[in-house]
């Protein structure tokens, strides 16, 4: 049964982003009446909004999301049906350089969220964006919603607070809070801070004469790559669903770094090997070797499943950025 969300609003924190981009158009496919706020409301930052032709089909507002003040108000003004939180620094990288700005970002903008929601208006539905890489190493098993968390970086650690203290909200206060803990996921739309758009690109500069060889660190660690605009489809069936739950957003099949990377490179008629160089300083600390989810709950309870995986992400960006030139 098609539910009518004609009338509807919802509030995406954190719009400026990849995941920010899809997740506007496919609930203005739907029908919704669609508000982003970004901490910088300016052309440079709202570049992927513009590149889907949707700053003319959406309401921006100016927040930030530490800020209780700004958070609450922003609520009451716009009283959304629905709220997605995208907000926060996303580079597990850059989160070892700025773990301050992370981990208040993630965390405090969470809770402002929350406790807005509790005291504004408790009717509405919200899901925050998890993040796999609060299971840290687990070997070769794939993490499923009961498997405890042992975060291995900044990022992870505050995604692994803010995904406890929305179950504290859930469960204390009764509200409709719930958790996407997604799983890498990649597009055209990344930026080159992540390794996946970093490859794409200078593969693809090397393909037209570019001089200089693409430096990365360790090739070896395995993950579960799927595809951006699919996982949004996943956090709005989330976020419609009975009721409020956790799930992991994953495609289940995980494929190596340099699995990857031979595939961006096969597309454009190249050896990567002869044009990559392994640097030890751009190694993480503490970096898994291995993660991936089981996607099984999501998609028995829900009906998603992904449809692309690793080796059809890595085609997919090479294609975009072949055609887009």
């Amino acid at each position: 049964m098609k539910v009518n969300t004609k009338g509807k609003k919802a509030l995406i924190v954190g719009i400026s982003g990849q995941d920010g981009a899809f997740l506007a158009d496919l609930l203005l496919k739907n029908g919704y009446m669609v508000v982003g706020t970004s901490r910088e409301c300016t052309q440079e930052k709202l570049g992927r909004l513009e590149r889907l032709d949707l700053l003319r089909k959406i309401k921006m507002i100016k927040m930030s999301p530490e800020s209780f003040s700004e958070v609450s108000e922003t609520i009451k003004r716009i009283d959304p049906n629905e709220i997605y939180n995208l907000a926060g620094q996303s580079s597990v990288g850059m989160s070892f350089v700025n773990p301050l700005e992370t981990m208040k970002g993630i965390t405090l903008g969470n809770i402002n969220i929350l406790q807005s929601i509790k005291e504004v208006r408790p009717s509405i539905r919200y899901c925050l964006a998890g993040s796999g890489e609060c299971f840290g190493d687990l070997g070769d098993v794939a993490a499923t919603e009961s498997t405890p968390f042992c975060p291995r970086s900044p990022y992870a650690a505050a995604k692994a607070s803010a995904i406890w203290t929305t179950r504290v909200y859930r469960e204390s206060f009764g509200l409709f809070a719930t958790v996407a803990i997604f799983y890498n996921h990649e597009s055209d739309l990344r930026s080159t801070k992540f390794v996946t758009q970093k490859i794409v690109k200078k593969a693809w500069g090397i393909s037209r004469g570019d001089s200089g060889k693409l430096e990365l660190g360790n090739v070896d660690v395995i993950r579960d790559w799927g595809w951006a605009a699919e996982y949004m489809e996943a956090m709005y069936a989330i976020i419609r669903h009975s009721v409020p739950e956790d799930f992991i957003v994953a495609t289940g099949k995980p494929i190596s770094l340099t699995e990857f990377i031979s595939v961006v490179f096969d597309e454009l008629g190249m050896d990567w090997k002869e044009h990559v160089i392994l640097d030890e300083s751009k190694k993480r600390p503490a970096d898994p070797n291995i993660s991936y989810g089981n996607p099984e709950k999501i998609f028995r309870e829900t009906g998603w499943k992904a449809i692309n995986s690793g080796k059809d992400v890595a085609r997919l960006m090479i294609a975009r950025q072949v055609n887009s030139d």
